[in-house]
């Protein structure tokens, strides 16, 4: 098929904090230096910030870098950070509250700031805007096109308008081809794209196996006497304790008397009984949480898996033509419980790298100019510092883990001379269905907890019916087969969107994909223990729209 191409400086695949970071410090470059420069920024989802999703407690770290007038341009960190408090959930009813003195000190929020992620997107989105780059929402990068000597040469947008079967409809639209000199992937954790290049170009070759977590979080209307304006609770241990599973949970007191709170759970758990969904659900019933929500309102809902693993994990993120990105290559500080702020700063050194390469005329690798600055960065000694809190908590659990970390960096300022590790992937993890004990989960009170199907209409996720299903098994044989018998099939639980079932038809068990309510979270992709699953973006515009998330 003939397809028409478009050819840019820099093609970045993301509209997250790290691809608009790019794209802004691009541009900035372009002005300061007086070098014409153009920039195209693709995104999935419908607009700039529709499949955005986090806490979020900011660090405005990165941004004061970028833009040091950001407050005159009114970007959107509305809420200060007023108090942490951090508890370890002992049982559904007990907690032992921390003392400041005791919490690790990467978890200590003075100066930063409480927001909406999605919403902080949409203003990067329109400083780039404003500064000459192209965006292009509602259009999914698919495909990475290579160069005749095996460097990227940019990618392929999906075909609109295909049927599930294949076929061509009248509404058919084919995708485009962009080029361009440099392509930057900020498609943010477990990108699709992203795992083809590293598998593509071994760049995790050497490295620990990335280590992921899926967050689920609501947004809630809560009353005037309970809403404490910037108030930010942390805790561990229960409910994910009763499993021996790690993770733990938030809730932030933002503006308008709204809370965001949310359950991460690590997805190296080992209990196939365990459902992050409803673990999330018991959550929000323990009294520590419960108080602030009681007579409140849920909104929203949304899910997103988080890249963990830390330095340890983070593959080589430059190759011939291009770059990863921000949680695309996993530069989260999980110590800090962030990832917005170290994800600009790759972003901001990828756009300093590109730009001399252009500006120079180097049609070369950019590994050894882009390690370079990153390792000469504080995002590089941020995350060396922390290297050793992910691995210690997996080791080690909440508890002990914690008392690591507090050795580690209170103590010591990350300066043990030893290197902790994880390899053994989180995929890998899971008993034998008949060997782990049963978890006990309620049904919905309505109330405070709920069902998927209800909390999936709140994110408002729709995808086109008729189209190719996004969720592609390698073997259709496996779900009710291998890890049906093993595991009963645990995509039914660990999926937090329903979208996974085994019912039963005329006597006879069917593997179902709900693909319609998909929230792109890519648990599937990461926890499925026989690699099955494999997550591709859908026809452009599907998916979640997060209003405020």
């Amino acid at each position: 098929m003939e397809r028409e191409a478009m050819a840019f400086d820099v093609v970045i695949v993301g509209a997250g904090p790290s691809g608009l970071s790019a794209a802004c410090r691009l541009m900035q470059l372009s002005r300061e230096q007086d070098r014409q420069l153009s920039v195209c920024v693709l995104d999935k989802g419908s607009e700039v910030g529709a499949h955005i999703l986090s806490g979020a407690v900011f660090e405005p770290s990165a941004l004061q870098e970028l833009f040091p007038d950001w407050q005159k341009l009114g970007a959107p960190l509305n809420t200060r950070v007023t108090r942490d408090e951090v508890y370890v959930l002992r049982s559904p009813k007990n907690a032992i509250k921390v003392p400041n003195l005791f919490v690790p000190k990467t978890m200590h929020n003075d100066g930063n700031f409480i927001i909406s992620l999605a919403n902080m997107c949409r203003w990067l989105a329109e400083q780039a805007t404003a500064l000459g780059v192209e965006i292009f929402p509602g259009f999914a990068a698919q495909q990475v096109l290579f160069n005749e000597n095996g460097s990227v040469k940019g990618v392929l947008t999906g075909d609109m308008g295909v049927s599930a079967n294949g076929d061509t409809k009248a509404s058919f639209q084919p995708g485009m081809e962009l080029h361009a000199k440099y392509t930057l992937f900020a498609e943010g954790c477990r990108g699709h794209l992203g795992k083809q290049l590293i598998e593509h170009f071994k760049l995790d070759q050497g490295r620990d196996p990335q280590h992921y977590g899926l967050g689920i979080k609501e947004l809630w209307d809560v009353t005037p006497e309970k809403h404490q304006l910037g108030l930010v609770v942390h805790t561990a241990g229960w409910p994910l304790s009763e499993t021996d599973s790690t993770g733990g949970g938030f809730l932030y007191h933002l503006e308008n008397n709204q809370v965001a709170l949310g359950l991460i759970t690590d997805l190296n758990y080992s209990n196939p009984h365990l459902s992050p969904f409803e673990e999330f659900q018991r959550f929000k019933k323990h009294p520590v949480i419960e108080q602030y929500l009681a007579g409140g309102k849920r909104i929203s809902f949304g899910a997103r898996a988080l890249a963990k693993g830390g330095l340890q994990s983070l593959p080589e993120m430059a190759f011939p033509g291009g770059l990863l990105l921000g949680c695309n290559g996993g530069t989260m500080n999980g110590a800090k419980i962030k990832g917005s702020h170290t994800a600009m700063k790759s972003g901001m050194i990828a756009a300093e790298v590109v730009f001399q390469a252009i500006t120079a005329d180097l049609n070369h690798d950019l590994q050894q100019s882009f390690n370079s600055a990153f390792q000469n960065s504080w995002l590089h000694q941020e995350l060396h510092q922390q290297r050793n809190f992910g691995p210690a908590m997996h080791k080690l659990g909440n508890i002990w883990g914690a008392a690591f970390a507090f050795v580690d960096l209170n103590i010591c300022n990350g300066r043990l001379p030893f290197t902790l590790h994880d390899r053994e992937p989180d995929y890998a993890r899971l008993k034998p269905f008949i060997d782990a004990e049963p978890v006990n989960y309620t049904k919905p009170d309505n109330v405070l907890t709920f069902d998927r199907l209800s909390s999936v209409f709140l994110s408002n996720t729709n995808h086109e019916e008729d189209q190719p299903c996004h969720l592609r098994l390698a073997d259709p044989s496996i779900p009710l087969g291998d890890n049906l018998l093993l595991y009963n099939e645990p995509a039914q639980r660990y999926c937090p969107a329903g979208v996974y079932e085994v019912v039963v038809a005329s006597g006879e068990q069917r593997f179902q994909i709900n693909a319609q309510n998909c929230v792109h979270c890519k648990s599937c992709d990461i926890k499925d223990p026989a690699q099955n699953i494999t997550w591709v973006a859908p026809e452009g515009g599907g998916g979640p729209n997060y209003p405020n998330m």
